[in-house]
C-alpha cells in the first residue's frame, strides 16, 4: 500500500494507492492515529483516487478515522473512491456515518 500525507490550515490529506486489505490496515490505523496526533486537523481528507482493491478492512480504518476526528472536534470526508471500493463502502452502509464523495 502507498501512502502519502499532506497537511495545510489545519487540513489533513491522506492519499492511498495499492490495495487496502487485513495486511495493511492494522499499520495504516496506527499511521493514521499518530498523523492525527501530530497535526490536529480540524478536517481529514481520505483520498482513494489510487486505491486498487479495498476489502472490509478499510470500512474499520475509515470508521476509526470518523471516531478520531470527533473526537478532536473536526470532520472526516473520503474522496475519489474507485467502483470496486465504492462497492463495499455501500454494501457496508457507510454513507449514513461519512461524507462520501
Amino acid at each position: 500500500m502507498d501512502i502519502k500525507t499532506t497537511a495545510a490550515d489545519r487540513t489533513l490529506t491522506i492519499s492511498l494507492g495499492g490495495e487496502l486489505d487485513h495486511h495493511g490496515a492494522r499499520g495504516l490505523m496506527e499511521q493514521v492515529d499518530r498523523l492525527m496526533e501530530q497535526e490536529l486537523p480540524r478536517k481529514t481528507v481520505i483520498d482513494l483516487k489510487d486505491l486498487t482493491f479495498m476489502d472490509s478492512s478499510g470500512i474499520a480504518v475509515i470508521l476509526r478515522a470518523k471516531r478520531r476526528m470527533e473526537a478532536l472536534g473536526g470532520n472526516l470526508v473520503v474522496v475519489n473512491i474507485p467502483k470496486q471500493a465504492a462497492k463495499v463502502l455501500e454494501t457496508a452502509g457507510l454513507g449514513r456515518y461519512v461524507k462520501l464523495i
